[in-house]
């Protein structure tokens, strides 16, 4: 049953608006419509202040121009001069449920109220019911639930747990993957970002995983590419020392390295490999999760467990940072009468768990992961398809729900990315002015490397994809001027 108290926090919509300032605002039928009323002064405050003060992740500090950001609602954002964004980015692929959602904000509200902060050791009304809600649609038995503040001190935890479970130390990741900055996290990770923090004893071992499109296998078709991919990575296993290998990580499907689904039958594949072998099987849904793809977990798409799960950003739309790892029975065993040696000051938050408990039940009260999964199929795939064909820029569309990708390409038949890989300055100005003009049309896109990534809110409306759809459009003329 619900605790009453915990019910109210996430049902409590009738003064949530109240809390919000929207005096600045011009009336509209909808808080997504409002226009800001410019302040350029405050903005220019904001801006100073930033730019003396402020240290910005991966980045050249000298070199970024931030945006002061005045206001947020629902799918859109605007900035102090009165520019309205669509934010087809979703922050960074985690406000799920949009920007101030007035449920959400009541509930955080309420629990500041009533108790702001308490210290992990103690069972805690918020911190329980969050947990349940979310072993609740966990797939299999990951009822047990560690949190975090945030996903790579999540997937941090995962790998330990791993380790200290099989008595192993290395960990097998793929290339193409993200797995957060931290030290172990950013070693796991596959990207460039991983290459300034590389450390030769961190024990994890980097594999190829199936991505048809520029595949590594010469595979022609998706059957190809799986059997291929999974041969490999028992390879990979064979000669690193199965006895020596604690846990396979992988993100469920890939998020910022390229929305790369998943060929049909891989994952089965690799648990299949996990359990022979006597493996950890992580997988990484701190981008995949909570309705991102029109089911609550990506692993739902493809009837696969694994034994640990790692989660954050979409659990509470980042209102309040949070993250966790959802842990099966045999590693929650491990750990029954063995201290797992590791834990946070912060670990289940009051704050970020009632926020939680209210985004959790406002998806499923109000239909977000079946918005996100019917918008996709019936809006985005068939429209980026429709764009992919008149635009030479576009190689290849991919994805599921509210979690797509357009690779663009300079040639469409020899498959050149538009940019080199990791482009930087001059070698990335046509990534650039794509983005650009986006900007100018009032989208605001999600770039990385070659590709866009269209992520918007899963609370998106349909007129509100095709705003945005409109925009993309225009933008990727802009692309196809580099194309030959």
């Amino acid at each position: 049953m619900i605790p009453p108290r915990l019910d109210n926090l996430s049902r409590n919509a009738a003064d949530g608006r109240q809390a919000a300032d929207f005096t600045a605002l011009s009336p509209a039928p909808t808080l997504a419509r409002m226009t800001p009323q410019p302040n350029p002064e405050a903005g220019a405050a904001v801006k100073a202040a930033d730019r003396d003060h402020v240290f910005h992740s991966w980045s050249a500090q000298e070199l970024i121009d931030p945006l002061a950001v005045a206001g947020a609602e629902g799918s859109y954002f605007w900035d102090y001069d009165g520019r309205r964004y669509l934010d087809f980015s979703s922050g960074l692929v985690y406000t799920n449920i949009g920007y101030q959602h007035p449920r959400v904000v009541a509930a955080i509200q309420e629990q500041a109220a009533r108790m702001t902060t308490f210290a992990p050791a103690f069972a805690i009304e918020a911190r329980s019911e969050a947990a349940r809600l979310i072993a609740e649609r966990t797939p299999g038995d990951l009822d047990k639930i560690f949190f975090t503040n945030g996903g790579a001190d999540a997937v941090e935890h995962a790998i330990r747990m791993a380790r200290l479970h099989t008595g192993r130390p290395k960990v097998l990741s793929a290339y193409r993957s993200y797995h957060g900055g931290t030290q172990q996290a950013v070693n796991i990770t596959g990207d460039p970002r991983r290459w300034a923090s590389d450390s030769g004893t961190a024990g994890v071992v980097h594999f190829w995983a199936p991505y048809l499109y520029r595949s590594r296998f010469y595979a022609e078709t998706e059957e190809q590419e799986c059997a291929r991919a999974l041969e490999h990575l028992e390879t990979t296993i064979a000669f690193e020392g199965p006895s020596t290998v604690a846990a396979i990580i992988l993100e469920t499907i890939p998020g910022t390295a390229g929305i790369m689904v998943p060929p049909p039958g891989y994952l089965a594949g690799v648990r299949e490999l996990c359990d022979k072998y006597g493996i950890v099987f992580v997988l990484d849904e701190v981008m995949a999760g909570f309705g991102r793809t029109g089911e609550w977990f990506a692993a739902d798409l493809f009837g696969v467990t694994p034994d640990l799960l790692t989660f954050a950003k979409g659990v509470n739309s980042g209102y309040v940072p949070l993250g966790g790892v959802a842990i099966s029975g045999a590693i929650a065993e491990t750990f029954g009468k063995r201290p797992y040696p590791g834990g946070l000051t912060y670990s289940g938050h009051p704050l970020a768990c009632a926020a939680a408990v209210a985004t959790i039940n406002v998806m499923a009260e109000e239909g977000v992961v079946e918005n996100a999964a019917r918008l996709g199929a019936s809006v985005v795939g068939p429209q980026l398809r429709e764009l992919a064909a008149r635009h030479p820029s576009v190689g290849e569309v991919r994805g599921v729900g509210m979690f797509w990708a357009l690779e663009l390409v300079r040639n469409r038949e020899t498959r050149e990315p538009l940019v080199p890989y990791n482009a930087a300055g001059e070698a990335n100005a046509p990534m650039a002015a794509f983005a650009a003009a986006a900007k100018g049309s009032g989208l605001w896109p999600f770039v990385n490397m070659n590709r866009t990534h269209v992520v918007p809110p899963c609370t998106v409306s349909e007129a509100e994809l095709k705003e945005g759809l409109a925009a993309l459009d225009g933008a990727l003329s802009v692309a196809d001027e580099y194309t030959r």
